[in-house]
C-alpha cells in the first residue's frame, strides 16, 4: 500500500520534481538522473507511508536533498582535478560528512530525520514543520532536540 502511495505521487509530481532538481543543478539530464535515483532509493527503503501526501513530502525532500548533494559533488572537485590532488582537509570533511549521514540514516526515526533535514537544510521554521506533520510546535522542538542529542552522543562515543 505504501509503495502505491509513493508510485502514484511520483507519477503525478514527476515534472514538478524535475523542475525542482533542474533549478538546483541547472542540468536537465542530471535532474532526470537525480529524480530517478531518488525514487529508486525511496522505493527500496519501503517507508511506512500512510498517505499520498506523506509520499509527496518524502519525494520532494529526497529530490531536493539529492539535487543539493549532486550540486555539492560537482562543485567540490573540478573535472580537470584528479581525486589524488584533493587536500587532506577536503578528504577529512567528506569522511566526516559521510559518517554523519550514516548516523542520521541509522539512528534517527523517520520523523526525527525529516524534522532535522527540513529545519537545518530546508531552512523551515518549527511552526511550518509542525503544521505539516500535524504536531504541536513543542513536540517538533523536542524531536529536533532528541535527534541532535542522539547524533552528539553517537559521535562523541567514537
Amino acid at each position: 500500500m505504501a509503495q502505491d502511495f509513493l508510485t502514484d505521487a511520483f507519477i503525478r509530481l514527476r515534472q514538478k520534481l524535475k523542475v525542482i532538481s533542474g533549478r538546483v543543478i541547472a542540468d536537465s539530464d542530471g535532474a532526470e538522473d537525480v529524480l530517478q535515483d531518488s525514487f529508486v532509493r525511496l522505493w527500496r527503503k519501503q517507508y511506512p507511508l500512510q498517505s499520498e501526501k506523506e509520499a509527496e513530502a518524502l519525494l520532494t525532500r529526497a529530490v531536493k536533498n539529492a539535487s543539493l548533494n549532486e550540486k555539492r559533488r560537482k562543485r567540490g572537485v573540478p573535472l580537470e582535478m584528479d581525486v589524488a590532488d584533493e587536500s587532506p582537509d577536503a578528504e577529512e570533511k567528506e569522511m566526516a560528512y559521510d559518517q554523519l549521514r550514516r548516523k542520521i540514516e541509522g539512528e534517527l526515526t523517520s520523523t526525527q530525520k525529516y524534522i532535522l533535514e527540513e529545519k537545518e537544510y530546508g531552512g523551515r521554521t518549527l511552526e511550518d514543520i509542525a503544521r505539516e506533520l500535524k504536531m504541536e510546535p513543542a513536540a517538533v522542538r523536542m524531536q529536533l532536540s532528541r535527534a541532535r542529542k542522539k547524533l552528539r552522543d553517537s559521535l562523541s562515543h567514537e
